[in-house]
């Protein structure tokens, strides 16, 4: 079974190419040209900020996702584990990676099952959207939503990812309809996320017709998954054509503007470049519920469990200060502060 073992082959390349090379997009996420006012009298106290928010069932003592990164291989589950063991201790949300593999050889379902070690989370499982032009329907799904005892599935779209892929699957031709059927029949809510390049107003728009209860973003500006591909080409004709869509994508702040205007009251989670509470506290006066991050969390498991939990933390308390120094009390009040967009 030649592409069982190459899904899990690629996935243990992703791991170590994010960890040891330089991937980032050439595009900024754009946050960097949005500025809070500051108020000098805030009129609210520190200590009392309220962080939390209600999503799927779920309470998150902070608008913290740890995007979804990996699994699949021996080294994946132990990252897996470490991350759900701070997403647990710190009471932020938890994205998988694709679960494909552990539907292709279920001896590798536990390299994603995290759900002893973190019975509280708001947890996603997580899938390829195009897998269901490829054989998935509902039914594996729900397998995928079972496995690791879920509150909601995001599937992916990474059509650029794919497309520059030796192996990749591309016939993205007739996806909506089954995307619709699996948001109409699945047991749990789910999510549409893009992988680093962005949704515009009108994926949006086609996304919420067909009953996604939630959007991440996954903004330009953070990894480029044409620069992973690039450093797992087999050739140079392979390599230079990853590369050059490093320039690629919709900016996330763009992105998640274009989904707020053209899906309004859905929840948005802001990805893609995010580095700091700052920034995710700016995309959620953007419009976003709560800000998702990875290669911090990743470098960080990489290391140790009291590493990752010290690194949520100091995001948090970022979050905080942020908000007190802007005079939003919580998080309904910090999604109508407004934003002074920064001259060219």
């Amino acid at each position: 079974m030649p592409k069982v073992t190459a899904t899990s082959s690629r996935k243990a390349d992703h791991i170590r190419i994010n960890l040891d090379e330089n991937v980032r997009s050439g595009l900024s996420t754009g946050l960097e040209r949005y500025q809070f006012a500051h108020q000098a009298l805030p009129e609210c106290n520190l200590q009392e900020i309220n962080l939390k928010q209600s999503l799927f069932g779920r309470t998150l003592l902070a608008p913290v996702l740890i995007s979804s990164m990996t699994g699949g291989t021996a080294e994946a589950g132990e990252l897996n584990q470490i991350l759900a063991l701070a997403a647990q201790a710190t009471g932020i949300a938890m994205g998988l990676g694709s679960q494909r593999a552990a539907i292709e050889r279920p001896e590798l379902a536990a390299t994603f099952q995290v759900r002893r070690a973190a019975p509280d989370i708001l947890l996603l499982a997580n899938l390829g959207a195009i897998q269901l032009n490829y054989g998935y329907g509902v039914e594996e799904c729900q397998r995928i939503v079972e496995m690791v005892e879920a509150d909601a599935l995001i599937l992916h779209l990474n059509a650029l990812q794919e497309a520059v892929q030796p192996e990749g699957d591309t016939r993205f031709g007739g996806l909506l309809k089954k995307i619709e059927a699996v948001c109409k029949k699945l047991s749990v809510p789910v999510i549409a996320k893009e992988v680093g390049w962005g949704i515009s107003a009108q994926a949006a728009r086609k996304l919420v017709d067909a009953g996604v209860a939630a959007i991440d973003v996954a903004g330009a500006g953070g990894t480029s998954w044409t620069q992973v591909e690039m450093h797992r080409a087999q050739n140079e004709s392979q390599a230079r054509l990853a590369a050059a869509f490093v320039d690629w994508g919709i900016p996330t702040t763009e992105s998640i503007i274009q989904v707020r205007q053209s899906a309004p009251g859905l929840p948005i989670f802001a990805s893609g470049g995010l580095r700091n509470g700052l920034e995710i506290a700016k995309s959620i006066a953007l419009g976003a519920s709560l800000g998702g991050m990875a290669g911090p969390f990743l470098k960080a498991a990489s290391i140790s469990l009291d590493q990752t939990i010290q690194i949520i933390q100091e995001i948090t308390q970022e979050i905080r200060v942020t908000m007190f120094a802007a005079g939003a009390g919580d998080l309904l009040t910090l999604q109508n502060t407004p934003l002074t967009r920064l001259q060219e």
